[in-house]
């Protein structure tokens, strides 16, 4: 695996950091996606989930971010542009390999068994996925041990001592100024924790390979300037910008194997592995053919991603270090990062150490794969955190039901509906109602667009309700002879403009 590597190194920097298919390279072991043969194509819009981790079940986040993720996809399709959609499991790091531990599993048999969780629960919500990746199978090693040794060519990957506060559970890094003091109220146990999650963490001392992050600090601030838009919504763009004007540190990215022997190997020193968060981040190249790109069809496969959409939990991992990663070797970035909110039950964060916790399996068994899919996207948050309630779905659904529902009952079961009546009738209507509802429905699409565009699929989905409401309000703008059963009042409404 060296020299395939040292070989796709060298010819890669003759290149000039253009993605191309070397034969130098055996690929056996790679599986290779060809969206193009002959001449170049457009760039399929490309969009991804981050990848979850095995270490326990999904959970209603999980699910919330696969259908963001999956409408953003669907609304692309729906205008005639090739989508792609990539989601899958991260399988590498600390945290996996202690929760097999504990479980008393092999970690390979561990990862194998629950990784079916999270595609099991992307297909009960429909989800039109067309890469499910998992960070153990052998093309992504590939890319991750090049995206590597490209690195470490360019002068941005050194050796040195690291000491510093480390949590498993958020698998990062922290410094002095980012740790307190915690107690467990329930347990009176004190620890040291995170500031921003409050997660516990653990002093390391050891020595590791570190990536010249403070070295890019000026070429980030730079591109967020050119695109103001890069992280959705602007208040995280703010806090992105922010924290990279205080100022970078270098980035540890390698642990010693005899802490961390589940991951990707360093290719070049194997008494060291790969940092789990470098390790995943690559996962959104490899699917989009890294490294293996024909010259003129490098976008082919997708790439740059148009839209990662994470939650606002990892910001950080995406907005800072990833674009970092690939400035660093010349590579496009990806054109928006969608960070989205969280879900809260009974207005308290949901925790798995506490029980509270929405199984999203015993929602859709209940409620359906589309009455989820409404609520989530009606109700969830992008930049406020959203309360989770079975009350909440039932309510919104039955309102549902009696808009969408009842319209469509009265235009399908009246007797008098007559599909050339109506035509005439919304041409020739020239009463005020009229011509505001004509407006209204011919402004809609360009409406639901600019709530895509925005990354806003929740107000898009608004707009197109807010329609439906006025039109259900029509018959009681017309006189009092008019009888609710009569349904011409619904022509003006309906007809196809």
């Amino acid at each position: 695996m060296r020299s395939r590597l040292l070989n796709a190194t060298i010819y890669a920097s003759r290149c000039a950091g253009r993605w191309l298919k070397s034969t130098t390279i055996h690929r056996s072991a790679i599986s290779y996606r060809n969206y193009a043969s002959g001449s170049p194509t457009e760039k399929p819009y490309y969009v991804t989930t981050p990848i979850f981790y095995v270490n326990a079940a999904p959970h209603i986040g999980h699910l919330y971010t696969l259908v963001l993720t999956d409408v953003l996809k669907r609304f692309q399709t729906l205008k005639g542009r090739k989508a792609i959609l990539c989601t899958g499991t991260d399988e590498h790091g600390m945290k996996i390999q202690r929760a097999a531990e504990k479980a008393r599993q092999n970690v390979r048999a561990f990862c194998d068994a629950n990784f079916k969780a999270f595609d099991v629960l992307a297909k009960a919500a429909d989800i039109q996925y067309d890469h499910f990746i998992r960070t153990s199978e052998p093309d992504h090693r590939f890319a991750v041990q090049h995206f590597w040794l490209m690195l470490k060519h360019r002068d941005y990957i050194y050796e040195s001592k690291h000491e510093g506060w480390y949590s498993v559970s958020d698998e990062t890094f922290y410094p002095q100024s980012a740790v307190q003091l915690t107690l467990d109220p329930a347990t009176g146990r004190k620890f040291m924790a995170s500031q921003e999650t409050g997660k516990e963490v653990e002093w390391t001392s050891e020595i590791n390979y570190h990536f010249r992050l403070s070295t890019l600090r000026d070429r980030l601030l730079q591109h967020y300037a050119d695109n103001p838009q890069f992280v959705e919504p602007s208040t995280r763009m703010q806090d992105v910008v922010q924290q990279v004007t205080d100022g970078l540190s270098d980035l540890s990215i390698s642990r010693p194997v005899e802490r961390l022997s589940w991951g990707i190997p360093v290719p070049d020193d194997t008494s060291q592995t790969i940092y789990v968060w470098l390790d995943a981040l690559i996962n959104y190249l490899t699917k989009a053919n890294y490294p293996f790109q024909l010259p003129t069809q490098e976008h082919t496969a997708g790439w740059p991603a148009d839209v990662h959409v994470i939650g606002k939990d990892i910001v950080r991992f995406h907005c800072i270090y990833w674009p970092a990663f690939l400035l660093a070797l010349d590579l496009p970035l990806p054109k928006q990062i969608m960070t989205h909110a969280h879900w809260t039950l009974g207005r308290e964060k949901m925790a798995k150490s506490t029980g509270n916790v929405v199984n999203p399996f015993f929602a859709l068994e209940r409620f359906g794969s589309d009455t989820m899919r409404y609520y989530l996207l009606f109700s969830g948050g992008i930049q406020n955190d959203s309360d989770y309630d079975n009350i909440y779905i039932i309510e919104r659904y039955k309102r549902l039901q009696g808009t969408l529902g009842n319209l469509v009952t009265r235009v399908i079961r009246g007797k008098g509906w007559d599909v050339r009546r109506a035509v005439k009738s919304g041409q020739t209507d020239d009463s005020a109602d009229g011509q505001a509802h004509r407006s209204r429905l011919r402004t809609l699409p360009s409406a639901v667009d600019a709530g895509m565009a925005r990354l806003q699929p929740g107000a898009a989905l608004k707009s197109i309700l807010s329609v439906i409401y006025q039109v259900c309000r029509r018959p009681f703008f017309f006189p009092p002879e008019h009888s609710l059963r009569d349904i011409r009042p619904f022509d003006g409404a309906l007809y196809p403009f």
